[in-house]
């Protein structure tokens, strides 16, 4: 094979393994999305909080959406890390893996942090609202995709 073959399949499959990355730490971070869409439209049309809940619940979003957006700007960063470290080794290397698992506890420390943002606004609930809010959340998270 010439070094020129070579080098089109090095960089072919360390741009498919870059896209792969990609759509993995995408889907990662797009999971949470439904619970938290169903979650709120239960919160803001249905369980009929009152201006103390909503109080409540209003300062615990604008808590967790500034957490949300850096721990979203850090994922965004281990995948860059993670096409870079692809690049330089054009394997699974050391570089790769450290790459992989750092975004994994960014993954993880981003699933965490959702929940305890669910159980807070669970806390501000009367039992009835969290018996909803309970369904809701035990429907979003076991719902098969279409």
């Amino acid at each position: 094979m010439t070094d020129r073959r070579r080098l089109l399949l090095i960089a072919v499959i360390a741009f498919l393994a870059a896209i792969a990355g990609a759509f993995i730490g995408r889907a990662f971070i797009a999971g949470p999305a439904p619970v938290e869409n169903e979650l709120h439209a239960l919160l803001h049309h249905e369980l009929k909080l009152d201006r103390a809940q909503q109080t409540q619940m209003d300062e615990i979003e604008r808590r967790f959406a500034i957490r949300r957006q850096a721990l979203e700007l850090e994922l965004r960063a281990d995948n860059a890390r993670l096409a870079d470290a692809i690049q330089a080794e054009h394997g699974y290397g050391p570089a790769v893996g450290a790459a992989i698992h750092r975004s994994h506890q960014a993954m993880g420390e981003l699933q965490k942090e959702t929940l305890e943002h669910i159980f807070a606004m669970r806390a501000v609930l009367t039992p009835e609202q969290a018996a909803k809010f309970d369904a809701t959340v035990v429907k979003a998270l076991t719902a098969k995709e279409r």
